[in-house]
C-alpha cells in the first residue's frame, strides 16, 4: 500500500507525513524500563530503545530491547543476593571486562546498585 520497490519511504517522507495526520514521535533516552504483569512477573529493559508516539491525545509507548524476568515484590526471594536483582548479563560483562571472578563481580555491582560503569571501575 505505501511506497513501492525499495522497501517503502525514507524516515524524512515517514516524518512528514506522520506530522500530516498530527503524529509526532519522540525517541526518549531511558535507561531502564520496567513492566510488572498482573501475573506477578517483571520484565526489565536495561538501556532499552524507547519511542513516544503522540496522536489524537494518547501517548503510545514502543519498548525495543532484550528484558530480563525477575520476580515482584509480591513473590519471595530466593536469598537476598536474588532481590537485589542484579542480571546476570551485568555480572558476566563486569566479570570479562575486569578479569575479576564471578563472585567479586556480582559484589561490586551489589555495592555500586547496579552502576556497571562504576562497579568496572572499583574492580580495575
Amino acid at each position: 500500500m505505501f511506497g513501492g520497490g525499495g522497501g517503502g519511504f525514507d524516515p524524512s517522507q515517514l516524518q512528514q507525513m506522520m506530522q500530516q495526520f498530527g503524529i509526532d514521535m519522540t525517541e526518549l533516552d531511558a535507561t531502564r524500563v520496567t513492566i510488572e504483569t498482573a501475573d506477578g512477573e517483571r520484565l526489565v529493559f536495561d538501556a532499552p530503545d524507547v519511542t513516544r508516539m503522540d496522536a489524537q491525545g494518547q501517548q503510545t509507548y514502543q519498548i525495543v530491547g532484550d528484558p530480563t524476568t525477575e520476580a515482584t515484590a509480591d513473590e519471595p526471594a530466593a536469598d537476598t543476593a536474588a532481590s537485589e536483582a542484579i542480571p546476570e548479563d551485568d555480572v558476566t560483562l563486569v566479570a570479562s571486562r575486569t578479569g575479576a571472578s564471578a563472585e567479586d563481580a556480582r559484589a561490586a555491582l551489589e555495592d555500586t546498585d547496579g552502576d556497571l560503569a562504576a562497579a568496572i571501575a572499583s574492580l580495575e
